[in-house]
């Protein structure tokens, strides 16, 4: 009986007609019914989830990454009539059905299942363990019932046992739980995250220089929107002010023809603390014609490993693959690597006149073994330098989440693999996908070593995004060791502090050192910096501030130096009189401040914050207006960690 009764549960949730469809896997909702339904449900609990203060973060960086796994248990087929039927029935109620999304049900093949492994604090449940419909089912992130955090392997038809005292909310195909500090996620995660540590204030009258790269990847906020939508906030390491800051587009002036980039600053007393001031600088990349596009060889280098099973890691990357394949033209090629526990050099560079050839060999791939990214790289490489040439464009894309457990495997070994190459002029992308194993300092410095860019993809609207906005057009560069200096004028400026760019600090006497590597931009890119200031008594803002860039061309040795004065005018007399991309790009930068628990907005207002996203976020920005609802999202989240 008891097992008849198991058996009854378990079908509901493998029924046939309930089966979404497989493209449907692959997006994630932002919003699903039953998240509205829980929500109301818990609006009126007197239990709600309690909340722990996650510890301050430090001015000085931390050495090592945040990174944990917790054992699961399982009850295999025997001892299922050694679970009690009533209690089994009394904890999992009558459930919402799992939003379609990252994780579910897998349907054929090997596709990924609802995962049953949870951890709470008081008191057992059961979540379902790893069904598919066929092959073999891979927890990853779908419905655990009761559990705290549904993230879980289980066998076929298995059952997982957790401990959680709090019901879940669904949202995106996950279980989790709304009201949960960053350090309380998933605790089988072994995401890698490292705290680069936040900027000091600096006296302008001691050192008036403040140096650092380019930098135009955009991972974070990604990686942060993804937590939103989950319910949590994102791990504080996690958050990087500059990624939030140019993940969004800012209407900067274009630079003359005779040079590549272009400078813009303005400023205005900010509205967070007062008798400070922010300052911006923008800089704006030319933007290259159709015509000026130098022919592109891409080299695909795709983890295939165990850990790319579920629906938002390999599947996700397939469709990823082919928004780009589908950007390219006549001229450009694509080759195609795989690695695991070996690595296959699936296609060599092949033609945009052969795209069928390509999108078959994108659509064969498959998961299954362990992870040796170091060989795979290598491979990827020399495939890479049989289209190396002059007048052309050559970059390898690394699509992962991160993992690497076969061979070389640590960072610092990673990027001296890839140093070797990039002074040949192989340039490297980094692409995370998933969660839970995620290796975001690895790909962020192997990216920043190889010239090249980190995203993280965490649904199909972010791929066409990244795939096709951005890769799509601006994979050629326009600007190489792009080196930023802010110089200020003591008798104006008190004190300063650059918000971000902490593992992109340069000394100031390498600024015009051309050996010292820095940051690559690309055709159309901008890169935004925000500033906080203390002014003197009776500053007059003229040139209060001057603005040096240097930058190489493509691979050439020597770079070229432009200076830009900051000027009165630029300077508004009221934050509500500064233009809209200004206070904007404010709001983005108070958040992720406000996010990463920065020492310096601790006494932020978040609700100010959301009030200033909303009103420069104009309707037709669908980009601004996310943001605007992820803080609304974010809100009673970070209300409940500063109440504690």
């Amino acid at each position: 009986m008891r097992r008849t009764a198991i058996a009854a549960v378990l079908c509901g949730f493998v029924c046939a007609c309930d089966r979404p469809k497989p493209e449907e896997l692959l997006k994630v909702k932002h919003e699903p019914p039953q998240y509205q339904a829980l929500q109301k449900q818990r609006a009126g609990s007197e239990s709600a989830p309690q909340m722990k203060e996650a510890p301050s973060r430090s001015l000085a960086p931390e050495s090592k990454p945040s990174a944990s796994r917790a054992p699961s248990a399982h009850l295999n087929s025997e001892q299922l009539s050694k679970v009690d039927p009533a209690q089994l029935a009394k904890l999992m109620g009558s459930p919402p059905p799992a939003a379609p999304g990252v994780g579910g049900l897998g349907l054929r093949g090997t596709g990924a299942g609802g995962g049953g492994k949870g951890k709470g604090e008081v008191g057992e449940t059961i979540g379902i363990g790893s069904i598919s419909t066929k092959g073999r089912g891979y927890g990853a992130g779908a419905m655990g019932i009761g559990s705290g955090a549904a993230y879980g392997s289980g066998g076929s038809t298995s059952l997982s046992v957790g401990t959680v005292s709090r019901a879940p909310t669904i949202v995106a195909g996950h279980a989790t739980v709304m009201g949960a500090p960053a350090a309380a996620q998933d605790p089988t995660s072994s995401n890698a995250f490292r705290d680069y540590g936040v900027n000091p204030f600096t006296t302008a009258e001691e050192d008036r220089l403040s140096t650092f790269a380019a930098d135009v990847d955009t991972a974070s906020y990604a990686i942060a929107r993804r937590a939103i939508l989950s319910g949590t906030l994102p791990d504080s390491s996690s958050v990087r002010v500059e990624e939030f800051l140019n993940y969004f587009h800012y209407a900067y002036l274009p630079p003359p023809d005779e040079r590549p980039l272009q400078v813009q600053m303005d400023a205005a007393p900010s509205p967070f603390t007062p008798g400070r001031t922010l300052l911006r600088v923008g800089v704006q990349a030319k933007q290259l014609k159709s015509s000026e596009r130098k022919p592109i060889h891409l080299t695909f280098l795709v983890d295939v490993s165990g850990s790319m099973q579920s629906p938002d890691r390999l599947p996700l990357a397939k469709r990823s693959l082919r928004i780009l394949v589908d950007s390219l033209r006549d001229g450009d090629t694509v080759a195609l690597c795989t690695y695991a526990g070996a690595i296959k050099d699936v296609l060599p560079p092949t033609g945009m006149e052969q795209k069928a050839k390509i999108y078959s060999a994108i659509e064969d791939l498959t998961a299954g073994g362990s992870t040796a990214m170091s060989s795979g790289l290598d491979l990827a490489y020399r495939n890479a330098m049989k289209t190396l040439d002059s007048n052309s464009i050559s970059r390898v894309l690394v699509l992962t989440d991160g993992d690497a457990n076969v061979g070389p495997s640590s960072r610092q070994e990673l990027v001296n693999q890839i140093l070797k190459y990039a002074k040949e002029g192989v340039t490297l992308t980094t692409v995370g996908f998933g969660m839970g194993n995620l290796k975001d300092e690895t790909l962020e410095q192997m990216a920043d070593k190889g010239n090249g860019n980190y995203y993280y993809v965490d649904s199909l609207m972010q791929a066409r995004r990244v795939f096709h906005e951005q890769l799509g057009s601006t994979l050629e560069v326009v600007g190489q060791d792009v080196k930023i200096q802010v110089e200020f004028d003591p008798k104006q400026v008190k004190r300063y502090r650059l918000a971000g760019y902490e593992n992109r600090a340069i000394a100031d006497r390498d600024f015009r050192n051309d050996k010292v590597d820095a940051g690559e931009v690309g055709s159309g890119h901008t890169v935004t910096a925000l500033y906080e200031l203390e002014l003197q008594p009776g500053a007059d803002h003229e040139a209060l501030a001057t603005v040096r860039i240097r930058a190489k061309k493509p691979r050439g040795e020597r770079a070229d130096e432009w200076a830009f004065p900051f000027r009165a005018s630029a300077f508004a007399s009221s934050f509500e009189q500064a233009s809209q991309d200004f206070r904007f790009a404010s709001a983005v930068m108070a958040a992720a401040e406000k996010l990463r628990r920065s020492p310096h907005a601790q006494g932020w207002d978040f609700d100010q914050v959301l009030r200033i996203a909303r009103a420069s976020a104009p309707a037709e920005s669908a980009e601004r207006q996310e943001f605007a609802q992820l803080l609304e999202r974010a809100r009673p989240l970070v209300g409940a960690v500063a109440a504690k």
